[in-house]
């Protein structure tokens, strides 16, 4: 199923401003919440949808990206990630965004919808991204490839599942905060007794501590360790584009979100080809008798040798285009072309023998240079020239 367009997401132009897409999202947020669409998945999805769209137009550079590539400029061979765009992970992100509502007397984001999130719920815990450079060759860009990569990071504790113990029964709910990851506190000020929330300082939001913690990992639930991962380029990509694989970054403590792997795209220099956006530039030599006799030659493609013909009296600079020869397009808009700069090869030592031939026109009127567009006798002008 193709993706929706973000800023048809979020209902606003594609000149909006940073403001105009904070309160769009918002809007939708709210619509779509969760706790206001009780076991609705529709709902849920377009809450994840929107929650999507926001993450890249809010962000200047992925709007760059989004604006000049689509879906794929942002995204991976699939074009985005709105299935791993989770709702702990939405909240994590971008709860603080509704922290005292729209001004107009509405709560937070969570007591808007009543009840709200208790603090273990709020504060899930995120893996550090991770951040690579792959290196493709021309012929990976033009059909696209499947790269496996191992990557040292930190990955679940093997011995303990990532949950910090190998006893489920000594998690036990954290006796500071009584499970809420909360401490609250009661101060007099002023204005009588305040009532203030903090995170709980033992068990870190949790609401849980782990008596017995595992040995391998100390409690953490994660150590490091290796991954292969298997990233999709999609066909078309270029230098300095950066693609998301979702969850492929560290993990996280204690079996929280995992983070992101971003790959950046670097392109290996052709031996033969010069990339021009998605048109690719060939500097093509043919010998003399070729460009005055002309004849059939084999070129070199990205796809295999195709066969062009040179007309008699070709001229070195002459180019010829191959159409649908060069690379696709990432938004899928087709293909560019093959730029083929023909050049007439002249050898710098002549055998005696060959001398001799090309000797026997040198003062042939047929060929002295004609430039195009130079009515007749250019030539005997510019000698004349050089004699006054």
């Amino acid at each position: 199923m193709a993706k929706r367009d973000y800023y048809e997401i979020l209902e606003v132009e594609r000149t909006a401003d940073g403001t105009e897409i904070k309160k769009a999202y918002r809007k939708k947020a709210m619509q779509y919440h969760p706790d206001r669409n009780p076991g609705d998945k529709d709902a849920e999805e377009k809450f994840k949808e929107a929650a999507e769209a926001y993450d890249v137009l809010s962000n200047p550079d992925k709007k760059s990206r989004y604006d000049r590539f689509g879906h794929a400029g942002v995204g991976g061979a699939s074009g985005g990630y709105t299935a791993d765009f989770d709702l702990n992970t939405i909240f994590e992100r971008f709860g603080d965004l509704f922290s005292g509502g729209f001004g107009g007397g509405f709560g937070g984001f969570e007591s808007f919808f009543g009840g709200g999130r208790s603090a273990s719920q709020q504060r899930v815990r995120q893996g550090t991204n991770l951040r690579i450079t792959v290196k493709l060759s021309l012929e990976e860009i033009a059909n696209g490839a499947e790269k496996k990569i191992k990557l040292q990071k930190y990955i679940p504790c093997p011995d303990c599942d990532g949950i910090g113990t190998k006893d489920k029964n000594s998690i036990e709910t954290c006796p500071d905060c009584g499970g809420s990851g909360q401490q609250v506190r009661v101060e007099r000020s002023m204005f009588g007794m305040v009532q203030q929330a903090s995170v709980c300082s033992r068990c870190e939001g949790k609401g849980e501590v782990i008596k017995d913690p595992c040995p391998k990992c100390h409690g953490n639930g994660v150590v490091k360790g290796e991954e292969v991962v298997e990233v999709k380029i999609p066909a078309g990509v270029a230098r300095g584009m950066q693609l998301t694989v979702r969850g492929k970054g560290n993990a996280a403590l204690n079996g929280g979100v995992n983070g992101d792997l971003y790959v950046m795209v670097e392109e290996i220099e052709h031996e033969l080809f010069e990339r021009d956006g998605n048109n690719i530039h060939l500097k093509y030599y043919i010998s003399f008798p070729q460009a005055a006799l002309g004849a059939h030659v084999e070129v070199p493609t990205l796809d295999g040798a195709v066969k062009i013909k040179i007309e008699p009296g070709t001229q070195s600079g002459q180019v010829f285009r191959l159409q649908g020869k060069g690379l696709p397009d990432i938004r899928q808009y087709g293909k560019g072309d093959l730029i083929v700069n023909v050049n007439v090869w002249i050898p710098k030592v002549l055998s005696k023998e060959e001398r001799v031939s090309i000797e026997q026109f040198q003062d042939s009127e047929n060929f002295e240079p004609k430039p195009k567009n130079n009515e007749k006798g250019f030539f005997n002008r510019v000698k004349s020239f050089f004699k006054d």
